[in-house]
């Protein structure tokens, strides 16, 4: 067996005792991964990496690229392509010559050679306490007769030289690291990396410092990932222990943690893999390298060893997969990474020609990621811990006229094990007919598709140039003072008419919300009906739309005066001490939150808590970009209070709310409405992990979808309305009460907007299994006309009739939702397939059942 040979030779390499090492905190890291068509900037990783230096804590950070130019290396295309970037980290200058003399030049053809630029001080770098090492990179070959030698050596004749170069370059560095690191209490030198097309670099500080460290703002890859934090076990303090690890030619990081690290330990001792630097990051990129590099699995069987499919989902999959499943899962179970955990990969897929960027999620999705596509003449995929990082990756690009959105086309989360995608998605950049693309795929090789729409370029002042106004305010009537009338009023037209229509219609608003007061008012709330709703954009890309919008509504904001004296008045962090009381209840305080820390005593969300104490009860924030905790720290009793959130929230806003009432203006990220006792949440897209966690109360309504684990231990009455779907564990544990009698209930209507603007019914109204699991309390009513959620997803409840008595229970808050979203109640919820149905043709109810019935 080739992948037997090869874990056989591997019998001859020493083996160091491996200490016991103090397991760290558990981490939540911050993880971002981009894929591009074109070669973009180092550069463009910092916005989201210095976004996330709150998952971070200066102990390690790193970055990896892929698909590089051979130009900025150096190097002539044929060495890229050809050559291994073997690349060293000198923590001791002094032993270069040795490692080099010992390591290198003995057994490889050295193409080219140059010390890897850094800042000349690195004390320059605000914060970076501990001196980066200094990196060499080598292009290497090995020399044939060094591989003859290995392939004679090891009975290893019968390999393709390809093969049996990569194996020779892989135990080299081994040896190379245990000399000189593993094995000695002073630690002198290490490989970062060794693959093709591929590299790594890593301080202790954060993942931006390697950007800023390294100079890599300039340097051009397809594919990106950043990392920051450190290894949940390992030495921490050093820069050994940051992500990336490599395995040959990938490098992966990881947020998370494992439970079974020391088996897996085992695992991969019984196949003559000994890790070095004693990291659970560190082990899965070794087993990732195993399975696809000796073993030879294909992409999707590579997935499915590490995230076993269980379950329902098992179940869910056509029989012969299955059988191959079961092969998988009895070979690979017990070395399958156990635990929180997310890993992003960078993958030069040498035989296929294919740089690759791979997301995947465990099983349990107990570790946040989001995945984005944008689609256009640069085509990029992002993948992050958080929305808000993409969106700071595609602001930069879009500030910089690459994209024309900081949006992206598409957001989705993913379902670890799903029987529909396998919980994993890859974008990969190949060779095309007009240069390279990139595809995005599931872990089963469906690919994601979008649809073909226009996008807009350049300034957002150029669409009006030589334009007729092609609408005018209507100066009289109802629809003056009425937003929401004037945003049905242009909706269709917006279907139909080019940019240049919705163009001229944000330059009328603009010039309307210069008056100031009641006319500002309207032009913000009509920009933000504009923004919030669902409607088809005929042939524009709601993207590009959403771009045009959200420069509009900042432009407004931004104009409002800094002076008391008007209905909206803005407050900005160089101003903050300026805060004063309001001149009347009505007026609205307009915070600029760019320049405020996303979390502490300086934070946003402390002076939402200070301008509540002056007796603000409208407050507006916009620049939100990450800031964490809107909404904590009122304290009780906050009734009055409306806060409304542009931009990026960042995780908990709403939590622990009391009283108050919170809008979303797009998505809102994880541990949102934690602990909420009672007020309003209205969210005009989805929310992340942990929604609601051990709620109290509150009315909350999302326009998306949930992930995993939204409403776990909720009691009370909290009364919730999901417009899409949850991801699994759908309140799990919930202790809610009598729903008739002031407890509390979940409405799931399983809708998505279609890019025409319509709500459609998802695949599944709820995909996972856990619904409802060992709930006493409460009650779940979910859409599900087509009768698709079965027993077998149930845990603890019971599929029960929908009563009238259910129907007039829901009814008043679906008719709010409507309202909010411009969900029609007889259009979207209760029209199936054209046809008008009755309520509990639609709707099924989901009940808990005693513990004695339980048991």
């Amino acid at each position: 067996m080739t992948g037997q040979a090869i874990i056989d030779s591997r019998k001859t390499l020493p083996v160091t005792d491996t200490p016991s090492v103090k397991q760290e905190a558990e981490g939540g890291c911050g993880v971002v991964g981009l894929a591009s068509n074109v070669p973009l900037e180092g550069k463009y990783l910092l916005p989201s990496l210095m976004q996330m230096r709150n998952r971070g804590n200066g102990k390690g950070g790193g970055i990896a690229a892929l698909g590089l130019l051979p130009k900025q290396l150096g190097v002539s295309q044929k060495i890229l392509d050809e050559d291994y970037i073997l690349q060293v980290a000198y923590l001791d200058k002094s032993v270069r010559k040795q490692v080099e003399d010992e390591h290198i030049r003995p057994f490889f053809r050295v193409d080219y050679e140059s010390r890897v630029e850094a800042v000349d001080d690195y004390r320059s770098i605000p914060g970076l306490e501990v001196e980066p090492p200094e990196v060499y990179r080598y292009f290497v070959r090995v020399k044939p007769g060094v591989l003859e030698d290995f392939a004679r050596k090891n009975d290893l004749t019968g390999h393709k030289s390809s093969e049996l170069e990569d194996e020779f370059v892989y135990q080299n560095s081994y040896r190379l690291n245990l000399q000189y690191y593993s094995s000695l209490g002073e630690k002198k030198a290490f490989v970062v990396s060794h693959g093709k097309n591929l590299i790594v670099l890593k301080l202790v500080g954060y993942g931006d410092d390697v950007v800023k460290y390294y100079r890599l703002e300039d340097l051009k890859a397809h594919i990106w990932i950043g990392h920051h934090r450190y290894p949940t076990k390992g030495r921490v303090w050093h820069p050994g222990g940051a992500h990336p690890f490599v395995g040959l030619h990938e490098a992966l990081v990881h947020n998370g943690d494992f439970a079974n690290y020391h088996s897996i330990m085992e695992y991969l001792a019984q196949r003559n893999i000994h890790p070095l630097f004693l990291t659970d990051t560190e082990v899965s990129v070794l087993l990732f390298d195993l399975i696809s590099r000796v073993y030879k699995y294909p992409l999707e069987y590579l997935i499915e060893a590490l995230a076993p499919t269980t379950e329902r989902d098992f179940e869910m999959l056509p029989e012969e997969k299955k059988k191959i499943y079961r092969l998988i899962q009895t070979s690979h179970i017990h070395g399958s990474p156990d635990g929180p955990w997310f890993f992003i990969v960078a993958r030069n897929d040498v035989e296929k020609n294919a740089w690759q960027l791979l997301g995947i999620t465990d099983t349990s999705m107990l570790r946040p990621q989001v995945f984005a596509l944008q689609e256009g003449p640069l085509k990029i995929g992002v993948i992050a811990s958080e929305r808000q990082a993409i969106n700071a990756v595609l602001g930069r690009l879009q500030e910089d006229g690459k994209i024309p959105s900081r949006f992206a086309d598409s957001y989705w989360n993913a379902r670890g094990g799903s029987h529909t995608d396998g919980g994993a998605f890859l974008f990969s950049v190949k060779d095309g007919e007009d240069g390279k693309e990139l595809g995005c795929a599931d872990k089963f090789g469906q690919e994601i598709d979008l649809p073909e729409q226009e996008w807009l370029y350049g300034p957002r002042t150029d669409l009006a140039l030589n334009v007729s106004v092609a609408l005018q305010l209507p100066g009289k009537g109802p629809k003056t003072q009425d937003p929401l009338g004037f945003y049905e009023y242009v909706r269709p037209a917006l279907r139909e008419a080019g940019f240049q229509y919705a163009g001229e219609i944000l330059e009328e608003l603009k010039r309307l919300a210069l008056k100031g007061r009641e006319s500002r008012g309207f032009a913000i709330q009509t920009l933000s009906l504009l923004f919030d709703r669902i409607y088809d954009t005929g042939y524009k890309k709601h993207s590009s739309l959403l771009q045009m919008y959200h420069e509009a509504l900042n432009e407004i904001f931004s104009s409002v005066p800094l002076s008391n004296y008007d209905v909206y008045t803005r407050l900005d962090w160089k101003n903050r001490l300026r805060l004063a009381h309001p001149g009347l209840d009505s007026q609205v305080l307009v915070v600029d939150a760019l320049e405020f820390p996303v979390e502490g005593d300086e934070s946003a969300a402390r002076s939402v808590v200070d301008a509540h104490d002056q007796g603000w009860k409208n407050i507006l924030l916009y620049n939100l970009r990450g800031h964490r905790f809107i909404g904590s720290g009122l304290g009780p009793r906050t009734n009055g209070l409306k806060i409304d959130c542009y931009g990026d929230v960042g995780d908990y806003v709403a939590s622990g709310i009391d009283g108050c009432e919170i809008t979303v203006h797009g998505a809102a990220q994880d541990q949102a409405a934690q602990i909420l006792k009672y007020g309003k949440l209205v969210v005009h897209g989805d929310v992340g992990q942990a929604f609601m966690y051990a709620a109290k109360g509150g009315d909350v309504y999302v326009l998306g979808n949930a992930a995993g684990r939204p409403l776990i231990n909720a009691v009370g009455r909290p009364r919730v309305v999901i417009n899409g779907t949850c991801l699994d564990y759908l309140a799990e544990s919930f202790m809610a009460g009598d729903p008739y009698n002031g407890g509390g209930f979940v409405v799931v209507n399983g809708l998505k907007p279609s890019f025409d603007g319509k709500f459609i019914e998802q695949e599944y109204p709820y995909p996972g299994g856990n619904l409802f699991s060992l709930a006493s309390g409460g009650a779940v009513f979910i859409r599900d006309p087509y009768r698709k959620v079965s027993r077998d997803q149930l845990n603890g409840g019971r599929l029960a009739d929908f009563t009238r008595k259910d129907w007039d229970l829901i009814l008043p808050y679906l008719e709010e939702n409507e309202r909010l979203f411009g969900i029609s109640v007889a259009r979207d919820l209760l029209t199936v397939a054209d046809k008008h149905l009755e309520p509990h043709q639609v709707y099924r109810k989901i009940e808990p059942i005693s513990l004695q019935e339980l048991a």
